[in-house]
């Protein structure tokens, strides 16, 4: 099986690693899914991610969403990986040979990124259905004010999810209800929907050997473009971040006031940990909603 091969027969990718036809080789693929290096006959390499064996079947349309956001920020000339292979059970994207940061990568990445929100999206959310991380994301389009459908779609799940695991004391739940209860009044002097990655923590950034980031394993969606820059400043922050920012704000300026408002925007991530993954969020969740009632 060769790039030409897989392409024009896709789901017969399936077969050829279940009879061992092609060279596996395991690489770290984030919490949720198996990621492997997959060598082709003609010497080319894809990356693959599967659902682990012990974990059951995955959620229905769990790796169409991933394929639907690479997509859509590929259609927006954003530094995506192409998709190759969608099927139920795995995706497979051309294979980027990792690099190291740099401030030249940032420049562009920061470039990348502001194109990228400006190309714009007709609606909040996404016409397809979402996941972030293991869990459902509601990508109902929505139109209208901003801080209502990020109060409804993006805090109020998590929040439900994290109280419901006991992942969150009576304090955290009480400060981020206070946040979604002014949200509708909020806008950031910005009501369009930009074009988002959606989950923009710094593991999504693959620096690549040829000098440009590349966006990886989005939750792709229609949002406020303060969501994914604050989300690269999250759990120690991406290399060279400034730098980014600088080079964002000369191709698409942010509203003033936008630093104030990072807690606010990194709300639903830490949200989505703690949803997901427990208590050993909380305190980022306190910390966040905090600073934001404060701000207010």
């Amino acid at each position: 099986m060769d790039q030409a091969y897989l392409r024009a027969h896709p789901e017969h990718l399936l077969t050829f690693l279940t009879h061992q036809r092609i060279r596996e080789t395991p690489v770290g693929g984030g919490s949720v899914s198996t990621a492997s290096r997959l060598t082709l006959d003609d010497g080319t390499s894809i990356f693959a991610k599967t659902w682990p064996s012990t974990a059951g079947d995955p959620p229905a349309g769990f790796f169409a969403a991933e394929a639907s956001g690479l997509n859509w920020l590929r259609e927006a000339g954003a530094p995506a990986p192409e998709v190759i292979v969608a099927l139920p059970t795995m995706i497979a994207t051309e294979w980027v040979e990792p690099g190291e940061p740099s401030r030249a990568a940032a420049e562009q990445l920061g470039r990348d990124l502001a194109e990228l929100h400006r190309s714009g999206a007709p609606a909040f959310g996404a016409p397809w259905a979402g996941y972030i991380g293991p869990l459902e994301l509601d990508n109902t389009p929505v139109t209208g004010q901003w801080g209502t459908w990020f109060a409804e779609r993006r805090l109020q799940p998590y929040l439900r999810i994290s109280a419901d695991r006991g992942a969150l004391t009576s304090t955290e739940i009480a400060l981020v209800e206070q946040v979604m209860q002014n949200l509708p009044s909020y806008g950031g002097d910005e009501q369009a929907p930009s074009r988002t990655h959606g989950d923009l923590w710094p593991g999504n950034v693959l620096w690549a050997a040829d000098g440009r980031a590349r966006l990886v394993d989005p939750a792709a969606h229609g949002g406020h473009r303060e969501t994914d820059l604050a989300e690269l400043a999250l759990f120690g922050g991406l290399p060279y971040l400034s730098t980014v920012l600088a080079a964002y704000g000369e191709v698409f300026p942010l509203a003033e006031g936008w630093r104030e408002r990072v807690p606010l925007h990194q709300l639903h991530l830490l949200l989505v940990h703690t949803a997901a993954f427990g208590g050993s969020y909380r305190a980022d969740v306190h910390a966040a909603a905090l600073s934001t009632v404060r701000a207010w």
